[in-house]
């Protein structure tokens, strides 16, 4: 498989995100992450969505590390530092799976806590459900596990359709457009800056034809699979959705409801925050992670 690699020059001097990568090899590819706090800590492992990276929890990250807990924040494949196949047809839901698997299996770190946010909850909700010893707990923020069985949002189809029609994705102003706070040109350009030129976001193209909108997508049967596994999960597990995300909305009350490990506990709702609320509230992001770690 052809694959691009960002140049190095396009991290340089990004704000708030002080960080060097590391990599790992998962499939011939190299994935990129960031890992800071203690080694013996407890680990927190943050999967961002579309069309982010891992500077999508620069706030999640300061706050984790500053209550003492590991960061661990990768760049899924086709995103940030990581390497990027360049055909569409290269990314399935299946290959993004079995990538963030190769990445555990590579960084072998156990008992994690899993925090996720839009494709970072496709993604390792999956896992959850497929393999539950992995994690010692979940922090669910703004995403869910479809099927195809039920209708999504409106909102949905919409960014589905703009997706796939654009002449070029604007990556930086998608995601300022999934907030509700001021989000400054130069943290616009760090959206960007994976992305040299549209030869690089065969993957962000990708990913919003990958979800399940219909009972007979390739991955509603695994994930049907995953939800069994998912509904005898009785580690704990947390929502923490935003105010203002008319995207996943209703869906943090679906995984309270089916979920063993959320039942019976208080679930946050983060104030003053939309889709991407790494972004608009990554302090208060992180203060809930870390809080539910030390309590359970």
């Amino acid at each position: 498989m052809d694959a691009l690699r960002t140049p190095d020059s396009r991290f340089e001097d990004l704000p708030d995100f002080p960080w060097a990568p590391r990599y790992v090899e998962v499939g011939g590819l190299r994935m990129a992450y960031v890992d800071e706090g203690p080694r013996d800590a407890p680990a927190v492992l943050m999967l961002h969505g579309e069309p982010s990276w891992s500077f999508l929890y620069r706030h999640v990250i300061r706050a984790v590390t500053a209550a003492g807990l590991r960061a661990i924040a990768p760049d899924l494949i086709g995103f940030g530092r990581s390497d990027k196949p360049a055909r569409r047809e290269d990314y399935t839901y299946q290959r993004h799976v079995d990538w963030v698997r190769g990445f555990l299996d590579a960084i072998a770190v156990p008992d994690l806590t899993l925090v996720c946010q839009d494709w970072g909850g496709l993604l390792g909700l999956r896992l959850v459900g497929e393999e539950p010893a992995r994690f010692a707990r979940v922090v669910a923020a703004n995403t869910f596990l479809p099927t195809g069985d039920a209708k999504l949002p409106d909102a949905f189809f919409a960014w589905r359709t703009f997706s796939q029609t654009v002449p070029e994705l604007p990556v930086g102003r998608i995601v300022s457009g999934g907030c509700v706070r001021p989000v400054t040109p130069e943290v616009i350009a760090a959206y960007d800056a994976p992305f040299p030129d549209e030869s690089y976001k065969a993957g962000a193209r990708q990913f919003p034809s990958l979800v399940p909108a219909a009972p007979d997508d390739p991955a509603s049967a695994p994930n049907r699979r995953a939800w069994a596994g998912l509904e005898r999960f009785d580690r704990p597990f947390l929502t923490a959705f935003s105010d203002g995300d008319p995207i996943t909305r209703g869906a943090d009350a679906i995984l309270q409801a089916r979920i063993p490990g959320a039942q019976g506990r208080t679930h946050p709702t983060i104030a003053r925050a939309g889709h991407f609320l790494q972004e608009d509230a990554g302090d208060d992001l992180g203060r809930v992670v870390a809080d539910f770690v030390r309590a359970t």
